[in-house]
């Protein structure tokens, strides 16, 4: 399991264009990942559109936010579309990362072999290492948004 102070693990995922985005790449930056199960759901609607609201006081914090799921890239542009969202939203379909950060929900949803992200949030430091993470007890459950402000701020 990953823990505060250790250095995220590096990944290589498609955006909604099917470009690479690397965690390396925005090395300089906090980065806030917030790995969820499945678009086009309410929750994770409502905590996409959430990090969407905060996203001018985390610009201005210097994070970005990276939003992860293991849907298809295509579908993941029509999510973006429908909830006018201007963070990209990884697709981790082949489960790497969500294997890596130790957050695959497997048989998701009653769906025997299906396995998606569990809803987490992991905030990376400027230098790539783990500042903060929380992990849902079940997929209902939001992050505290406030929390997460206040650790990018920190």
């Amino acid at each position: 399991m990953l823990e505060v102070g250790q250095e995220a693990p590096e990944f290589s995922l498609h955006d909604s264009a099917k470009n690479i985005v690397t965690l390396g790449e925005n090395k300089g930056k906090k980065i806030v990942l917030a790995f969820f199960p499945a678009a086009f759901t309410g929750v994770c609607s409502t905590e996409m559109c959430t990090f969407q609201d905060s996203l001018a006081v985390l610009n201005d914090a210097n994070a970005i936010v990276l939003g992860i799921d293991v849907d298809a890239p295509f579908s993941n542009q029509a999510f973006i579309d429908k909830n006018n969202l201007t963070f990209p939203i990884l697709s981790d379909y082949a489960r790497t990362t969500v294997d890596a950060y130790g957050v695959a929900l497997e048989n998701f949803a009653g769906m025997n072999g299906y396995t998606a992200a569990q809803r987490s949030v992991f905030i990376i430091d400027e230098n790539g290492n783990l500042m903060w993470k929380w992990i849902a007890d079940n997929a209902g459950q939001e992050p505290d948004y406030d929390k997460v402000l206040s650790i990018v701020n920190s």
